[in-house]
């Protein structure tokens, strides 16, 4: 019989990582103001990309209440839809939109991500929290806190990021928006030190999504709507530990039966740097391709090299591409891709498509672009190898590059040159060329979905940060009400 030895049952002090995530988001300092006007423009991107989402059946199937006929009248709105929710399946809702299209921003260290998944719950709680307060006489949330609560969020899923590498364990990244949005929905929610730790703690003994969605054999649609359901959880957390209900202190030391023994191999989870506001600085926004990110700048390369090999095309002997460490372990992938998703995932077909057709858009994903037979005939003609240098500078926290190399080779011993990019449009390096485009991104999302009263007035509303801040989150969020039963 195993023997476990006697354990001491006096309770510990919260684990250092919980108390300092409490202490960040009920305090911290002033954000600078890069990081606020990033964040802004971050939910400008963000609900853009929810907008794009709803065209697409796969994701508005998921939508609304958890069964017929739950809906809250007085409920957080869903952007686009005419659906009022209790904040869980609200957040569940909103991040399965944000996510869908595999389009909104994305950080890049040991651990992946996507820290405006986070908007799911903190949208969603701010808004129900917004609509209780102006029941009650009280004054409701503004959009300058829905700012800040993003760039808590934002820090605390990219620092926990820099240097735990969960999906070296097999887990998916979408635990640290649970952690992220448990945190900071509860401080939104109005809770105390002691509340923010125990939810925190219950996250981390929520354990983690496997990864198996996201990689071949298996990619599926779930990687669309995993981190939706992270942030709804991460709401649930929140509401419970406003009840009172307690927390676990050592959910990440407890020997034997903490996260660190059970799913960390006894590693230690540390934040790399103090919390502050580096990651909202320094994100990355997919603007140009709904594409994942470690392909960003070879979608780039593969565009500048269209003209020159699309009357071609049945001449090339290959396609040499380069990569990084991550890249090359996450999107190189051979054989038939069945779903969307794992098209999306896969570097050869997001490469060959701007290759072949000179663009790269959520619609050429779908089943019938796939079907085009030049398609499948590039990708087995491609060569995908690590680029050791590509990998350096990808972990260098002051260049946070993500290079990609595409060149063309012929059968007649031609080739195109080897065209090289290492920051994407959407890299704070390239902030003053992407957010033009990113405006462009939005002002398209929002005139594809609504009418164009409702577009000029949400444009309006967007048009002016400083008065936007100022508005209430119901108010804002009612600009984006859906406007008919299709909605």
């Amino acid at each position: 019989m195993s023997n476990m030895g006697i354990r001491d049952a006096r309770r510990p002090a919260a684990d250092a990582l919980l108390q300092d995530i409490a202490d960040y988001v009920l305090g911290g300092a002033a954000a600078s103001e890069e990081a606020r006007s990033t964040a802004f423009y971050c939910l400008l991107d963000t609900l853009a990309c929810g907008m794009l989402a709803l065209k697409f059946p796969a994701c508005t199937r998921l939508l609304g209440p958890v069964v017929p006929g739950a809906e809250m009248p007085d409920g957080a709105r869903v952007p686009g839809t005419n659906y009022r929710l209790e904040p869980v399946q609200a957040a569940f809702n909103i991040g399965a939109m944000v996510r869908w299209l595999d389009f909104n921003d994305t950080w890049l260290a040991a651990e992946w991500g996507h820290p405006s998944d986070n908007l799911g719950g903190i949208l969603a709680a701010a808004d129900y929290l917004s609509r209780k307060n102006a029941a009650a006489g009280q004054q409701p949330l503004t959009v300058a806190d829905l700012l800040d609560a993003m760039i808590r969020a934002h820090e605390i899923q990219g620092v926990l990021a820099l240097k735990n590498s969960f999906n070296g364990v097999g887990l998916d990244h979408v635990l640290l928006v649970r952690i992220a949005s448990s945190a900071v929905a509860t401080a939104m929610l109005g809770g105390n030190r002691e509340q923010v730790v125990n939810a925190v703690s219950n996250a981390w003994i929520d354990g983690g999504a496997l990864r198996t969605y996201r990689h071949a054999p298996n990619t599926g649609s779930r990687k669309s709507w995993a981190a939706g359901d992270a942030t709804s959880r991460a709401v649930r957390h929140a509401l419970i530990a406003l009840t009172g209900e307690m927390g676990y202190p050592s959910a990440l030391s407890a020997e034997h039966w903490g996260f660190q023994d059970v799913l960390f191999g006894g590693n230690e989870v540390v934040a790399e740097r103090p919390f502050g506001c580096y990651v909202m600085e320094n994100v990355l926004f997919k603007i140009s391709f709904p594409a994942e990110f470690h392909a960003q700048t070879a979608v780039e390369a593969a565009l500048a090299l269209h003209a020159q090999v699309k009357d071609r095309l049945d001449e090339i002997d290959k396609v040499v591409m380069e990569t990084q460490e991550a890249g090359a372990r996450i999107i190189d992938k051979t054989g038939p891709l069945d779903n969307p998703a794992d098209r999306d995932h896969c570097i050869q077909y997001m490469t060959a498509v701007p290759l072949i057709f000179g663009r790269l858009r959520a619609e050429d994903y779908e089943d019938d672009v796939a079907a085009d037979p030049r398609i499948d005939a590039l990708r087995e003609r491609m060569q995908v190898t690590e680029n050791r240098q590509f990998t350096v500078d990808y972990h260098d926290p002051d260049k946070r590059a993500i290079g990609n190399s595409v060149q063309v080779l012929f059968r007649d011993g031609s080739a195109t040159e080897k065209v090289t990019v290492e920051y994407p449009v959407g890299h704070r390096r390239r902030r003053s060329e992407g957010i033009p485009l990113l405006l462009e991104k939005f002002n398209n999302a929002v005139a594809g979905h609504f009418s164009a009263a409702r577009k000029d007035a949400i444009l309006a509303a967007c048009a002016d940060r400083q008065a936007l801040e100022e508005m209430p989150v119901n108010n804002f969020t009612d600009l984006w009400a859906g406007e008919g039963r299709d909605s």
